[in-house]
């Protein structure tokens, strides 16, 4: 059962990776194009203008190598998407197949996207230092590893508080625990900032809505039609539902 809710995950997180690329293409990449541009003007306003060999050309990496990364990440975020839903079902209270499944994307989307971004948001390709983009690259990794786990602990803090207080006042105090333990977090860890003077603060704008947008697309599409893939299969009947918890237990 676990093995059939896997491969509805990757089917609905391809489907993703291609709504998602669709988006990319029309939205995301004039943003890059103009981000190239500006970067190259300032190269040879600045007399550093040279020629280089691309290793992959610009229509290659806006095309099958922009497609091929947001279908692989669909699919392997359906995939693990699909694992924590078998997790949680049966768990999670009462509700439905449908309902988890969304709730959960929405729980993701915060803890994978919007709480990352907030502290380290998308740069488009002429923004950056490229001698610090593994200590980048880390930061922001680490920050999704602290969201995740922030996440979880105000879960098992909700489960607690319900009992005392109720099921929107436990809610509310688990909010505020997540909130809290990102807040202090994200004053902790270094800032960086690396935008040149003279880029276009428009431009870099509509690419950080662009790329939120991706986010959005991908995650809605998992959440959404993963719960309509199950809910229509019937696996999670009453009998589906053991089973699901007896993987784990």
């Amino acid at each position: 059962m676990v093995g059939k809710l896997l491969v509805r995950g990757m089917l609905a997180g391809i489907a993703a990776g291609l709504l998602t690329f669709g988006f990319a293409r029309v939205v995301g990449e004039p943003q890059v194009e103009q981000a190239i541009s500006f970067e190259e003007k300032a190269a040879v306003a600045s007399g550093d203008a040279h020629e280089h060999d691309e290793l992959v050309s610009r229509g290659t990496q806006a095309g099958l190598g922009l497609l091929t990364g947001v279908v692989t990440y669909g699919a392997a975020f359906g995939g693990l998407f699909s694992l924590v839903f078998a997790y949680a079902y049966g768990r999670a209270g009462t509700l439905s197949a449908r309902a988890l499944s969304a709730w959960l994307a929405l729980g993701a989307f915060i803890a994978v996207v919007i709480v990352p971004n907030i502290k380290y948001p998308a740069n488009p390709p002429s923004v950056g230092d490229p001698e610090t983009i593994g200590a980048r690259t880390g930061l922001f990794f680490l920050m999704i590893a602290v969201s995740l786990t922030a996440m979880v602990f105000s879960l098992k803090v909700r489960r607690r508080e319900v009992m005392k207080l109720g099921a929107w006042n436990g809610s509310i105090v688990a909010g505020v625990v997540f909130i809290v333990i990102i807040g202090a977090v994200q004053l902790s860890m270094p800032t960086i900032n690396e935008v040149p003077g003279g880029f276009p603060a428009v431009l870099l704008w509509k690419f950080r809505v662009a790329a939120i947008g991706m986010q959005v697309i991908m995650w809605t599409t998992i959440g959404l039609l993963f719960g309509a893939m199950v809910e229509r299969s019937r696996l999670l009947d009453a009998g589906g539902r053991a089973a699901a918890k007896s993987v784990y237990l």
